[in-house]
């Protein structure tokens, strides 16, 4: 997987841009669905990461990117269910995130938020 460019709101890998959040699951990408997590939405001011949604556990370590800025909240659900699970939960700026994975995706799943 090769990750050619991230800005705000787009974020391109082998050759295809994304204009939305995306999920990295076992080297497969798709579009998040947020949907479950929208409930949450008004108590954080963003929509957030939440246990509800479809997250990639099937992996050893699990990146999450908070968008240009950082500002995509993770839920204290979410952060339970990777210490019970045995799953390493790395949370930061999405730039960052792209950097670490650029590096290393064996055993690794990531949740990459685009904008804020």
């Amino acid at each position: 997987m090769r990750f050619e460019e991230f800005s705000f709101g787009s974020l391109k890998v082998d050759g295809i841009v994304y204009d939305y959040d995306v999920v990295i699951d076992r080297g497969a990408i798709r579009k998040r669905k947020k949907k479950a997590s929208k409930l949450f939405r008004d108590k954080y001011g963003h929509t957030p990461l939440s246990a509800e949604e479809e997250i990639p556990w099937k992996c050893r370590r699990l990146v999450v990117g908070t968008g240009m800025n950082g500002a995509l909240p993770v839920m204290d659900g979410v952060k339970r269910q990777a210490e019970r699970r045995n799953v390493s939960l790395l949370i930061l700026p999405t730039a960052k995130a792209i950097e670490l994975l650029k590096d290393d995706l064996k055993e690794t799943n990531a949740v990459l938020h685009v904008t804020c």
